[in-house]
């Protein structure tokens, strides 16, 4: 089937009549607004699927207080897939403190409530949207798989911390009682899954997924798997373990994060309650050539016309993503849980062809807004030797096997910069310090040409320990990165502006490490302009070490500010020291994060 050009996917079943179809072969059911760009994900899934010849419709935030829109639908031929959205829920619904979000930029307006009704039963997200929609789904769609996936599930499929609820919740995938999870970029699997159900084969052993299996099952599936002389296997400690020892917490969150970055085989077992968790071994990684068909399908780059005025649109539609994947391992951050340690490149022609189509369209400005991702320094990045089991590219200092192809990112600058129509290229994404410091020609074309006003950086804080609990380059890059860049700055008669990202509150910072980072930055003339507290989110070492206590490095105990007042101590004093009592320190740095992590 040739996918239709210059439409959006159908997201009513009248669209779908529209376009001379009797049934859908898949529908994909999401928590944000359904905007047809390759920044979000539920886009890049169908529009990836429709590629292959699937019918594919899109369910975007769905009423919750019942199955109606569910009901619009007739139950998919194949299976039904559901993400939460490119956020995790309960982190687009509230604060890091609990706090109800006023706003929802994955939503139309803004709004995170579909009228001036304020209640738990009338935001367009529910909280643990995955789990709200698969019961939806299933009470509609009895006889249909269905295949949790997205940022939520994928980093809440083992037993993982709930923040809102202040416990250890079990994974989604038991809770929900769906038929698997897709974990991390999910294109190799969701294929697959459409392809076996197709066949009518079993949802078996699909790599880059997660099946639910009782205790029978898992013994006639995996005969031996208990054995203690068996590598095949990585078994975590179980729910019951964990609630009954949470230090066990932290052993599941290491185990898992070194597994993780290992890119390992073995297969990963944890039991919930009456049932177990098998993660099956990752998918592979996009070569070039399949990152790079999958940002040129079809899009339409705009949002559907049910989903109007959607502030994530707003800053992202003239961006684009040009690398995915992280190796700085950073212990607040699940992009490496979820994207992969593994730097993934598309190619400067690719890139530059999708420069061409956005700067032709009618609506553009003449700035592309961003060429990034994660990281955007880190594109064109390799590995001498292909990679290791640690994969920990950048810390303590950045490895001698580490490539860095300066060349390639200058050349995709000025590649783009000659695109007609096209008067500013800017990098609005991250960059780390180390890395522009040994690309000098990088840096000077940066400094003359691609900043937006200020150049965003993420020291994260200043203290010693605290960054080693984070896992974070010591404070005297920060100091000679500053120094190096203005002085450059000043050479080429620019006055540099820098943004740095920090964040309060984190496990093992007291008040006085907060006092001092305030200093330091003071030191160096950078204004705590955004800055947040320490969320304790799912998929992540500093979430154990918040939830345990417990040093990730020694697993010695830690200080951990937990309630309020603790925290708001620490962060009065960074707002002490600020030149602008006014900043908003939470909301910005939110929206900060939700650019970064762009994926489902």
């Amino acid at each position: 089937m040739t996918p239709l050009k210059l439409q959006p996917l159908p997201a009513s079943w009248e669209e779908c009549i529209q376009r001379g179809w009797d049934s859908i072969d898949i529908l994909l059911v999401t928590g944000d607004a359904y905007i047809d760009h390759p920044s979000f994900g539920v886009a890049l899934i169908g529009r990836f699927l429709e590629h292959y010849g699937y019918r594919v419709a899109i369910l975007s935030q769905p009423r919750y207080d019942s199955p109606s829109d569910f009901q619009r639908f007739p139950a998919p031929n194949l299976y039904c897939g559901i993400t939460a959205g490119n956020l995790d829920s309960i982190v687009a619904n509230y604060t890091g403190n609990g706090k109800v979000r006023e706003t929802d930029a994955y939503s139309p307006g803004g709004n995170g409530w579909r009228s001036k009704e304020k209640n738990k039963n009338n935001r367009y997200r529910p909280d643990r949207a995955s789990l709200i929609y698969a019961n939806l789904a299933r009470s509609c769609y009895k006889d249909t798989p269905i295949v949790l996936g997205g940022l939520e599930a994928s980093l809440r499929r083992f037993v993982h911390y709930d923040y809102k609820q202040n416990r250890i919740r079990s994974s989604f995938l038991t809770d929900a009682k769906a038929d698997l999870v897709v974990y991390g970029m999910g294109e190799h699997a969701v294929l697959d899954i459409a392809r076996k159900c197709q066949s009518g084969k079993p949802l078996q052993g699909i790599y880059g997924s997660c099946e639910r299996l009782t205790e029978n099952e898992l013994n006639r599936r995996f005969a031996g798997w208990s054995a203690p002389d068996s590598n095949d296997f990585l078994v975590l400690p179980s729910l019951t373990e964990i609630q009954g020892d949470k230090k066990l917490f932290l052993d599941a969150e290491l185990a898992l994060d070194k597994h993780s970055r290992a890119g390992s085989d073995q297969i990963v077992l944890q039991k919930q309650q009456t049932h177990w968790v098998v993660q099956h071994p990752g998918a592979k990684s996009l070569t070039v050539r399949e990152l790079d068909s999958l940002y040129e399908l079809p899009y339409t780059r705009l949002p559907h016309p049910q989903s109007p005025d959607v502030p994530a649109y707003r800053m992202i539609k003239d961006s684009v993503t040009i690398v995915r994947g992280c190796s700085g391992n950073c212990s607040f951050c699940a992009i490496t849980r979820h994207q992969g340690a593994t730097i993934q490149n598309r190619s400067v022609e690719s890139i530059t062809r999708e420069c061409k189509t956005l700067a032709a369209s009618p609506s553009f400005s003449g700035t592309i807004s961003d060429l990034g991702g994660p990281t955007a320094n880190l594109y064109g990045t390799s590995c001498a030797i292909g990679g290791c089991k640690k994969k920990d590219c950048l810390y303590p200092q950045i490895c001698k096997h580490l490539v860095i192809d300066e060349e390639r990112f200058l050349s995709l600058l000025a590649k783009v910069a000659s695109i007609d129509n096209v008067r500013h290229v800017f990098i609005s994404s991250g960059l780390r310090m180390e890395l522009l410091l040994r690309t000098p020609s990088l840096l000077r074309e940066l400094i003359l040409h691609h900043i937006p006003g200020t150049m965003k950086i993420a020291p994260e804080h200043s203290s010693k320990e605290v960054l080693k609990l984070m896992h974070k380059e010591p404070h005297a890059l920060l100091t000679k990165f500053i120094n190096h860049s203005r002085a450059l700055a000043k050479s080429l008669g620019k006055n540099l502006k820098v943004v740095p990202y920090v964040i309060s509150s984190h496990p093992g910072c007291r008040d006085q490490h907060a006092t001092q980072l305030a200093n330091d930055m003071g030191k160096l003339g950078l204004p705590l302009k955004q800055f947040q507290d320490f969320t304790p989110t799912p998929g992540t070492l500093s979430t154990a070490m918040y939830v345990t206590g417990l040093s990730r490095i020694d697993k010695k105990p830690i200080y951990v500010a937990k309630n309020s007042s603790e925290r708001m101590k620490q962060r009065k004093l960074l707002e002490g020291k600020n030149s602008n009592p006014r900043v908003r320190h939470n909301d910005i740095r939110a929206t900060a994060t939700r650019k970064k992590v762009r994926r489902r």
